[in-house]
C-alpha cells in the first residue's frame, strides 16, 4: 500500500501559471524544469512513488522537492546558497596589493621604476603573504589596476596656448580672424621629418607566406641619412615633399618656393602656412623672412608642445608605416625615390583628413585640465 505523502500540494493560480510557463520556456534549466514537474504532478495528487516513476528519478527526489515547496513556495524550488571554499586570503591582504600597486616603488626606495605583477607577489612575500603572480593579476583586474603600464604627459606652459591653437583650427575651419576663407585662400601644413636613415640589410628580405610574416634581417649597414619636408594643402589632400641633406632654414625655403610657385598659390589672395617652433622656421623672423619673399603668404605658428595640431603629421605617420618600416633601403637614392613616388600614389586618390577636433573641444579640454590642476594644488 502506497502511502499518502504528508506535504498536500495546493497551487494558487498564480504558482501554477509560473510553473506551466518554467516547463514550455525553451531556456528554462532542466534540473528547474523536473522540480516544476514533480510539483505540477503533486498537486494533481498523484503520490511521490507515481511521480518518480513517471519522471525517471528516485522517491527521494520527488519527496524533497514537494516538501520544498510546501514550507516555502515557488521559492523552495531554487537551489539552496552554497557555502563552498572559504577564502585563502582576506579582504585586507587583497588590499595590500592594490594599495602597493597605487603607489611608485621609488617611494617605498625599491630600485624599481614600475610594478609588474612577479614584482607585486615578491613583495607581498616579503610582507608575509604568499600570493602566485596569476592571484596578484586577478586582484588588480577587479579595479583594473596595469601598474606596469604608463603614459607621458606635459603641463601645458605657453601662456597663449589657447589663443594661438584656436588660430590654427580656425583656419582648419576655414576661418581667419572670424571671417571665412575665401575660395582663393589656402591652408597648408608644413614640417621636417629628419634623419631618415638608409638601412641594408646583410641579407635580402623575405616575403611574407602562408602562416609566415615578412622577414627581415636584424643586421644591416648605414647608409647615411637624409631630411624630408613636406608641405600640406590641407583642404585640398594635396602633398608637396622634397628631400634634403639636412634641415634649416635653406631647405625650408626650397620647399616653400616650391609650392609657393606653382598655381594656384602663386596668384592666390593669401597661403596661410601652418608650422611649428622648428629652429626651420622658428619666431618673428621667419614669418618677416616668409612675407618678404612672398607678400601673399602668412606664417602661423602653433603653440610649443603642439605638433598634433600640425596635419602633415598624419601624414608623416602614414609614411613611417607604409614606406620607412621596416627600413630597408639600397641607399638614400633608394630611400628618396621611395618617397617622392608614395608622395605620387598618395595624392592620385587622397582626401583631406577628417579633422573634428574645434575651439570649442580645446576651450573644454582646458578648462578640464584647468579645474584637475586647481584640485590637485588644493589637495
Amino acid at each position: 500500500m502506497v502511502m499518502a505523502s504528508p506535504y498536500r500540494v495546493v497551487l494558487t493560480s498564480t504558482d501554477r501559471e509560473v510553473l506551466d510557463g518554467w516547463v514550455r520556456a525553451g531556456s528554462t534549466p532542466q534540473r528547474t524544469v523536473l522540480r516544476a514537474l514533480i510539483v505540477l504532478m503533486a498537486a494533481d495528487g498523484n503520490s511521490n512513488a507515481h511521480i518518480a516513476a513517471e519522471l525517471g528519478v528516485c522517491v527521494d527526489t520527488a519527496r524533497k522537492w514537494r516538501a520544498r515547496f510546501y514550507h516555502r513556495g515557488i521559492e523552495g524550488l531554487t537551489d539552496a546558497p552554497r557555502s563552498g571554499r572559504p577564502p585563502r586570503y582576506s579582504p585586507s591582504q587583497v588590499t595590500a596589493v592594490k594599495a602597493w600597486a597605487c603607489q611608485l616603488p621609488t617611494e617605498h626606495e625599491l630600485p624599481l621604476s614600475r610594478w609588474s605583477a612577479p614584482e607585486l607577489a615578491r613583495q607581498l612575500l616579503i610582507d608575509g603573504i604568499s600570493a602566485s603572480v596569476s592571484t596578484v593579476r586577478r586582484w588588480l583586474a577587479q579595479d583594473v589596476l596595469k601598474p606596469w603600464r604608463y603614459q607621458s604627459w606635459i603641463f601645458v606652459r605657453d601662456q597663449q596656448f589657447e589663443t594661438k591653437a584656436a588660430v590654427v583650427l580656425d583656419l582648419y575651419a576655414r576661418r581667419y580672424d572670424g571671417v571665412e576663407l575665401g575660395a582663393d585662400e589656402y591652408v597648408i601644413s608644413a614640417d621636417e621629418k629628419p634623419s631618415i636613415q638608409a638601412r641594408r640589410r646583410c641579407h635580402p628580405t623575405q616575403p611574407a607566406g602562408p602562416g609566415r610574416p615578412m622577414r627581415v634581417n636584424h643586421d644591416y649597414r648605414r647608409g647615411g641619412a637624409l631630411a624630408y619636408l613636406a608641405a600640406y594643402d590641407v583642404h585640398h589632400a594635396r602633398v608637396f615633399g622634397r628631400c634634403e641633406t639636412t634641415t634649416g632654414i635653406a631647405p625650408f625655403t626650397a620647399l616653400v618656393d616650391q609650392v609657393m610657385s606653382q598655381e594656384p598659390y602663386a596668384s592666390a589672395e593669401r597661403v596661410f602656412w601652418v608650422v611649428d617652433n622648428g629652429s626651420s622656421h622658428r619666431g618673428r623672423a621667419a614669418i618677416d623672412r616668409l612675407a618678404a619673399r612672398y607678400p601673399n603668404a602668412v606664417m602661423v605658428h602653433t603653440p610649443k608642445h603642439a605638433s598634433w595640431l600640425n596635419q602633415v603629421e598624419i601624414y608623416f605617420s602614414i609614411i613611417q608605416r607604409k614606406v620607412l618600416s621596416p627600413n630597408d633601403f639600397e641607399d638614400l637614392d633608394d630611400v628618396e625615390r621611395r618617397l617622392l613616388d608614395f608622395e605620387d600614389r598618395y595624392n592620385a586618390t587622397a582626401v583631406p583628413f577628417k579633422w573634428r577636433y574645434t575651439t570649442a573641444d580645446l576651450h573644454r579640454h582646458l578648462e578640464r585640465l584647468d579645474h584637475h590642476d586647481r584640485t590637485r594644488q588644493a589637495a
